[in-house]
């Protein structure tokens, strides 16, 4: 049953829901019968149901009130109307909580013996340590890594969450069904209770703990020569962060209660993951490095600060190491014909490929398309517009002509990483198709693969999993952008640096150094502006000003709707960006190929827009934030590749 939320506004005896989002079938608001307010309070955000959809006219649509949030001026109250908007679960059940209960903290030494005697491997005298964020408590992989004459012996150890959560008992159920751990901008909705993700399964330091590991061999290129899959035990010997690693490899510097040969080990990491990195270049990886936002929130909630999360060197080695691992696991999985749930990325749209490219051409980009796309093609325009301004832009183009990577029970290869077998291995404790993948590993190492029944079971899970990470992806995003709407409606007023980053009919949209995006719209500009789409500017014929994508500007924040979570700036200065590109351009248009426009001519409402619409940060949120409900503060989270 889809949710409807919004506030309560009288109309007569009876009342409307305003909802925060327009709705494609009932629109902008929901009428509310007097015996369906079942004395919900004006004013309030509340949620209801449907209970008649609208006529052909488009009129008649009511709802039911089904409860009530609260003050929607209350962040929390924002947040949770989030949460009901798209259907997550925040509580887990009675019933899945009492089973997460019979697991203690640590496991039981009795336990971790009968396990070695049915012949898991003992790996607790290696040097492991994981590498995560800061705040980070679901600790899923841990890795080791030795440096041989040959090459590099690589382990990648990640938590045995099946060990705990059964085939189809009531925990296993549950996370099927909610498919993926959910990271707002002020909790976390996990995919396992608690004593699961932050506990028995996290692999804490200096503590037993049952993993699967892929134990790769790499050659002194950093290829791959070898490897095998094995059920094991592990005792991390550090617990670290990104910013730990980085500061240690840039100044020599550890501390003092690190293992002897830890510096050397990091070293090693970081040799064999630049060479990994320098492999998936040749091959033609496309590398999407879009800003992460960090949202600082204090006890109630409030955001006190908003900036790009700084992304380095650290977190590439683990990325790395992630996807050899999964590559590693789908390639095992293609050759024993497992039933399996592979992360396939397809071709680009034709359409907006091409829609792409020319855009790319009018940027001083050339590309030329014959035959299929290949990731190498799209790869080299990245790297050609990278430093440019407009490079951001054009980069979330790109993204967006791309299809949008999901599970699927058959081996598509990974377009974007240029992977011929790419799976999820790697966090099964926040996301259910590395569980299932799991499962289908430890029945292979057995010889106990019922095919018949995963092989269904692999079909619906990738369906569904994909559907519930398209669905924390927009709550995700929604809620980092009701913290920016928050946070600069107590910032009116004040100027702000940043570059034009989008178009619409309606005017441009401008990104934020500290990553928020809000519109200047062309009415609030001197004269008559005309948007032209195929150059991604906009055009001021009397003045002769041209606003371009990538133009530095400086904007004051002129207006902000929390509930709809709009942001409007007015323009305060605005510089050309300097480039080949703007001078050609500007040539093009003065050339007479538009005539100057009636200044009464409106923009062309069928305009498609580029950029975005409601001031949304178009993120790879296969790089998303995971965030700390104490805190909210937020930690790099593995890239969805």
């Amino acid at each position: 049953m889809q949710n409807y939320v919004g506030i309560i506004k009288q109309s007569g005896r009876d009342a409307l829901l305003i909802l925060d989002r327009p709705d494609q079938l009932v629109g902008r608001e929901l009428f509310i019968p007097s015996r369906y307010l079942h004395g919900a309070p004006f004013g309030m955000k509340a949620v209801a149901r449907l209970t008649a959809e609208p006529g052909p006219d488009g009129l008649g649509a009511t709802g039911e009130i089904t409860e009530v949030l609260g003050d929607p001026g209350r962040p929390d109250i924002a947040i949770l109307g989030i949460i009901r908007q798209y259907g997550l679960s925040e509580k887990f059940p009675a019933r899945v909580l009492s089973e997460a209960e019979k697991y203690g903290v640590n496991p039981d030494p009795e336990s971790i013996e009968e396990e070695i005697r049915r012949g898991r491997r003992d790996l607790r005298d290696l040097r492991t340590i994981t590498i995560d964020g800061e705040d980070a408590r679901d600790l899923d992989d841990a890795v080791n890594i030795e440096k041989t004459e040959n090459g590099y012996h690589l382990g990648v150890h990640i938590a045995d969450v099946t060990y705990y959560v059964q085939e189809n008992s009531v925990l296993d159920r549950e996370a099927r069904e909610r498919g993926t751990s959910v990271y707002l901008s002020d909790r976390v909705l996990p995919m396992l209770p608690p004593r699961l993700s932050n506990g028995i399964c996290s692999l804490n330091p200096d503590v037993d703990r049952l993993t699967l590991s892929a134990i790769m061999e790499f050659d002194n290129d950093g290829r791959q020569v070898g490897g095998e899959i094995c059920e094991s035990i592990i005792r991390s010997k550090a617990r670290t962060s990104y910013k730990e690693v980085k500061k240690s490899l840039e100044t020599g510097e550890v501390l003092p209660d690190r293992y002897p040969q830890f510096l050397d080990d990091l070293r090693n990491m970081r040799e064999l993951s630049d060479k990994m990195s320098e492999l998936r270049r040749e091959r033609g990886s496309i590398d999407f490095e879009f800003p992460e936002t960090h949202v600082d929130l204090d006890e109630n909630g409030k955001p006190t600060a908003i900036y790009a999360y700084p992304i380095s060197f650290a977190n590439g080695i683990i990325e790395s190491f992630m996807i050899a691992a999964n590559e590693f696991v789908a390639l095992t999985a293609t050759a024993e014909k497992l039933p399996f749930s592979y992360r396939v990325h397809e071709l680009p749209d034709p359409e907006k490929l091409d829609k792409f490219i020319k855009l790319a051409n009018v940027f001083g980009v050339q590309m030329k398309l014959r035959g299929k796309p290949t990731p190498a093609m799209l790869a080299a325009a990245l790297n050609k517009v990278k430093q440019e301004p407009f490079g951001l832009t054009l980069s979330q183009l790109l993204l967006r002509s791309l299809a949008k990577a999901r599970y699927a029970p058959d081996n598509l290869g990974h377009f974007g990483l240029a992977s011929t077998n790419y799976c999820h291995f790697t966090s099964p404790i926040r996301r259910y198709p590395d569980l299932f993948v799991h499962r289908v590993l430890k029945g292979w190492l057995h010889s106990d693969v019922p095919r018949s029944r995963w092989n269904k079971l692999a079909d619906s899970i990738s369906e569904h999993s994909s559907d519930m990470e398209r669905t924390a992806m927009q709550a995700e995003r929604d809620s980092v952008d009701q913290k920016a709407a928050e946070y600069l409606s107590e910032h009116l007023g004040m100027t702000f640096i940043g570059v034009i980053s989008g178009f619409n009919p309606a005017g441009f949209f401008v990104q934020l150094e500290n990553t928020v995006e809000g519109m200047v719209p062309f009415r609030s500009l001197d004269g008559y502006y005309d948007f032209i789409e195929e150059r991604l500017c906009a055009v001021n014929y009397s003045s002769g000003t041209q606003l371009h994508i990538g133009d530095p500007v400086e904007v004051q924040v002129a207006q902000v709707d929390v509930i709809r979570r709009r942001i409007d700036f007015e323009m305060i200065k605005h510089e050309a960006a300097q480039g080949s590109h703007v001078s050609s351009m500007a040539d093009k248009i003065r050339s007479g190929r538009r005539g100057k426009p009636d200044s009464r001519r409106k923009p062309k409402s069928t305009v498609p827009y580029v950029g975005n619409r409601s001031g949304k940060k178009n993120k790879l949120k296969s790089a998303g934030s995971t965030k700390s409900k104490k805190s909210g503060k937020t930690k790099p989270r593995r890239k969805k590749k």
